[in-house]
């Protein structure tokens, strides 16, 4: 048995027994198509994990990757609407690996059509429950200002029952490494499929697809983006501090943006937004951790100490410690 097939089931046992222990308190009042939700999100996870096993060498990287694709906000929050709305989504980062791993050598300019199959997957699929008159999610259903809340606090956007758009609050130090990696790889190819799902969610209904279900392509590039990005944090050498760096900035900015936005919601009258100042709080509460974690990583590449095993530590603690609890916020809120 190859090593490769072993990391694959370990994935596959965490995902799925995190996903049961999401959603069992709730399983007595389930039918039959709600237990979709536990499989949506176990197959989002495990298709996110493969697809990043293209670029990361890491396991640490992939299986976080696919943590924050499949038990992230979007996913989770796709099932106040239908439970099977999340399988299109589930389905996009399986259709992705045809073009990722897809031919090589003078057969590579394959991959380009191939890179249509989830858009095209995502329209037949909209299409077919047309047909039987299935609508998992309600075309008139578009982002608006609020639900950008989401991206400062996903918990606030859940409590008030809004699209679920951001990602949790560690991570958000991964993503901008992994988007700094990005750019300076200069890989044309993930950015322009990271618009192309950006701008669908902002055209409205095409062909009778919802536009929030695009959000799942640019949620998957950032996932994979997280995952590599936590990749390059613990490999960061002295030439990459200043990136580093630029990741503890962000999230040090970020507390501080939510506390003020907590205290903003604490001098509402007659205490009606201490439910909301609690939940940014505690938003703040987990970017200072990430920030923490980060810092750390900093001054170990400031000081040319290597020491991978303890980063991996540190930054998958405090990135499972959020999706832990984070995931949990989202489907008691949901349920």
């Amino acid at each position: 048995m190859s090593r490769a097939f072993i990391k694959f089931i370990t994935a596959a046992f965490f995902y799925i027994a995190f996903a049961v222990y999401l959603y069992q308190p709730y399983f007595k009042y389930f039918d039959r198509l709600q237990f979709l939700l536990v499989i949506n999100v176990s197959l989002a996870a495990l298709g996110c994990y493969v697809l990043s096993r293209r670029w990361m060498a890491a396991f640490g990287a992939s299986f976080f990757a696919g943590a924050i694709y499949g038990f992230g906000p979007f996913l989770l929050g796709l099932g106040k609407f239908h439970p099977t709305a999340g399988f299109p989504a589930a389905m996009v980062p399986w259709m992705f690996c045809l073009a990722a791993m897809g031919p090589c050598g003078r057969w590579r300019l394959i991959r380009w059509p191939l890179v249509a199959v989830p858009f095209l997957a995502i329209v037949v699929f909209f299409q077919a429950a047309a047909y039987f008159r299935l609508f998992a999610i309600p075309m008139q259903v578009r982002l608006c200002a609020e639900d950008f809340i989401g991206f400062l606090a996903a918990g606030v956007s859940a409590k008030r029952g809004l699209i679920l758009i951001g990602f949790y609050h560690v991570p958000i130090a991964a993503l901008v490494m992994g988007f700094a990696m990005l750019v300076k790889a200069r890989r044309f190819g993930v950015i322009t499929i990271f618009f192309i799902g950006i701008i669908l969610v902002f055209l409205g209904p095409v062909l009778s697809v919802s536009p929030v279900i695009w959000l799942a392509i640019p949620v998957l590039c950032c996932s994979v983006l997280i995952g590599e990005g936590m990749q390059g944090l613990v490999l960061a050498s002295w030439a990459d501090r200043k990136w580093v760096l630029l990741s503890t900035i962000v999230m040090l900015v970020l507390s501080i943006v939510t506390l003020l936005a907590a205290t903003k919601f604490a001098n509402i009258f007659a205490g009606l937004g201490l439910r909301y100042t609690k939940l940014f709080t505690e938003a703040a509460k987990m970017y200072i951790l990430g920030a923490i974690a980060v810092t750390i990583v900093f001054f170990m590449a400031r000081g040319k100490l290597r020491l991978t095993a303890l980063r991996w530590a540190i930054l998958c603690s405090a990135t499972a410690i959020d999706i832990f609890f984070g995931a949990g916020f989202i489907v008691d809120t949901i349920f």
